[in-house]
């Protein structure tokens, strides 16, 4: 025999605790906590209509953020009693929602700068085509499989590639857009890491065409001012780990990062041929020149096991040690071999369709060595130590 209804007050309030569970894709937030429901009234007959504040004109979550209205609503009306009317904010109501989104903090400024509790950890190398953004891609899906709040800036304008490393990429060669809301600017989220690309900006040279093939022929002003928006306007929310994927080389995006990021730690990829090392160690060492701190390296393409159990060493062996030495001398603490990542079809694979090798095999001998990477990553305190405290003596 089915329970009468509850009192409209309370349904309607127990309704409203439900609507705590539901999460703006985009935001990562409650709808709650954004002030995006606009009301919930139930009637007598035990149904109730849900008002929902969308933050833009189309936003592209409406349609989850529908669903799972109703799913919450559904859970305390039950099957059939919920319905939900999608509204507008108001310019008044979304100016509010990203002061309240910026913590206070200034529009247009640095999250990431000095003082920041965010660990900043950028991925560099010497030279392209040695599956620094591979690595890169793997390591933020890794890290947040741990649990960790994570977003990732893909810094390579020349050579961007992480959004079709990670899936963001649709059947025509275009990549996800990202959503405004004014000035901000909300990232895509893949595997769980909030992604931001040159292309998701990048319009195709040609009507149908594809924008992940267009070419970006920028100089150093403009690079800079790229990645110091992608750094100010974009809202990350409350992150414990930003990855920057840096272009290969020592050029002007390098230095920008120095510059806007000077707390960044520096994560340097090389392959195994020693004659590598020279180019690897002089993105650490450019990495140095601007304050930052080299916290190891990796070797990509490593020796692989091949199917009659013996070891293949395509591209020789040595070179991550042999820059992990160089980057080591004179210094106070030594730089590590972080990890050897083997070559593998696998991981090409993932990159190739979208879905990282961490989750889609992560029992691969690449996969296994890119976690071991995000364990050693995942477990560093993050020191106060020459921080500014917000307090006060009264």
């Amino acid at each position: 025999m089915p329970h009468p209804p509850l009192p409209p007050d309370e349904l309607e309030r127990a309704v409203h605790a439900a609507l705590t569970g539901v999460i703006d894709p985009e935001i990562r937030k409650p709808i709650t906590e954004l002030d995006m429901v606009a009301g919930v009234t139930a009637g007598t007959d035990g149904r109730v209509q849900v008002g929902v504040r969308l933050t833009i004109v189309g936003c592209p979550a409406s349609d989850r953020i529908e669903r799972d209205v109703i799913a919450a609503a559904e859970s305390v009306a039950g099957e059939g009693n919920a319905t939900v009317e999608l509204t507008v904010m108001t310019p008044e109501q979304r100016a509010a929602l990203t002061e309240r989104l910026r913590g206070g903090r200034a529009a247009r400024g640095n999250p990431f700068g000095p003082g920041t509790l965010t660990r900043v950890i950028a991925i560099t190398s010497g030279k392209g085509g040695v599956g620094k953004s591979t690595l890169t891609a793997n390591l933020a899906v890794a890290l947040a499989a741990r649990g960790l709040s994570v977003g990732l800036v893909d810094a390579d304008v020349h050579g961007f590639s992480i959004p079709g490393l990670l899936g963001l990429i649709d059947g025509h060669g275009n990549a996800a857009r990202p959503t405004r809301v004014d000035e901000m600017i909300l990232p895509p989220v893949a595997h769980g890491v909030k992604v931001i690309s040159i292309g998701m900006f990048v319009e195709p040279s040609e009507p149908g065409g594809r924008s992940s093939s267009v070419a970006v022929a920028w100089r150093g002003p403009m690079l800079h001012r790229t990645l110091q928006q992608f750094l100010t306007d974009v809202y990350f929310g409350d992150l414990d780990v930003l990855l920057v994927d840096l272009p290969p080389g020592t050029g002007d995006v390098a230095i920008s990062l120095g510059q806007l990021l000077p707390n960044a730690e520096v994560v340097v990829v090389t392959t195994p041929q020693p004659a590598a090392a020279d180019v690897a160690e002089r993105s650490g060492v450019v990495a140095r020149q601007t304050g930052q701190h080299v916290i190891g390296v990796v070797e990509n393409m490593a020796a692989f096991t091949g199917a009659d159990g013996a070891l293949v060493d395509l591209f020789g062996s040595g070179g991550g040690e042999e820059v992990a030495r160089r980057l080591s001398e004179g210094q106070d603490v030594p730089v590590p071999l972080l990890a050897t990542v083997p070559l593998s079809v696998a991981l090409r694979r993932g990159g190739d369709d979208g879905d990282p090798v961490v989750v889609a095999e992560p029992d691969d001998p690449a996969a296994r060595a890119i976690e071991a990477v995000a364990a050693r990553l995942a477990v560093r305190s993050r020191s106060l130590r020459g921080r500014p405290l917000d307090v006060s003596v009264r």
